[in-house]
Formats: C-alpha cells, structure tokens, sequence
C-alpha cells in the first residue's frame, strides 16, 4: 500500500482531534508536518513526537512531496493563500482538503464526535 504524504494546518481542537488519529493510521499515511501559528498543545505533542512544525511557505516548498494538505484553521484566507501558492508553485499534485472532507474522513474512521465550532465557514 503506498501512504499518503499528508500535512495538517491548524492544530485547534478540529486539528488536534485529527492529528491524533492520523498518527494511529502510520500504516497508510505518512504525517510529514503540521502548521500551527500559536502554542496550542496539539502543537507540542506534535512536536514531542518528532514530527516537523512547519510555516505554510515551508509546506508549499514540499511541492510534490505533499500529497494532501489538510486546512484545519477555518480561516477563509489561510485556504485562500494555499490555493494561491500552489498555483503560483505550478504544483498540480497536492490536494487541500477542508474541514468537509475531515469530517467525511473522520466519520469513517471513528465513531467519536469532532468539535463543532459555532459560526465556522467550512467549505471549499
């Protein structure tokens, strides 16, 4: 099986949720690095467990390497910006997947509940 080369963006209590399970998937996905702005415990046991705390230019830099970025922030410019980039990076191989596809994911995988943030935009 080859794994997926992924990234999480936003390490609140959505990406934290997720990063904890992603982190139990080691056989199919391969966590290459997170991006967290502030000191938020997800960040420190990322961290603590050796994986790469990177800033959003040092993901798009990854170009091929990163098959999905998983956009945790709910922060319409954040997504933005990643699109921006990567088009400006003429990478056409990653992915950036919302907090929709999170959920998707997340519903598959475990039947615990992921936070819901009121007011939270969380498409496309």
């Amino acid at each position: 099986m080859n794994k997926q080369n992924i990234a999480i963006i936003g390490l609140g209590r959505i990406g934290s949720a997720f990063l904890d399970a992603m982190q139990q998937k080691k056989q199919s996905i391969n966590l290459v690095c997170v991006a967290e702005r502030t000191d938020t415990p997800a960040k420190a046991k990322a961290a603590a467990a050796g994986i790469k705390i990177a800033m959003l230019d040092e993901i798009i830099a990854m170009g091929n390497v990163i098959d999905i970025i998983f956009d945790l922030t709910g922060i319409p410019d954040v997504r933005k910006e990643l699109r921006e980039k990567l088009l400006a990076s003429k990478n056409n191989h990653t992915v950036i997947a919302s907090e929709t596809i999170v959920r998707l994911i997340w519903s598959l995988i475990s039947d615990a509940e992921l936070p819901v943030i009121e007011g939270r935009k969380t498409g496309y």
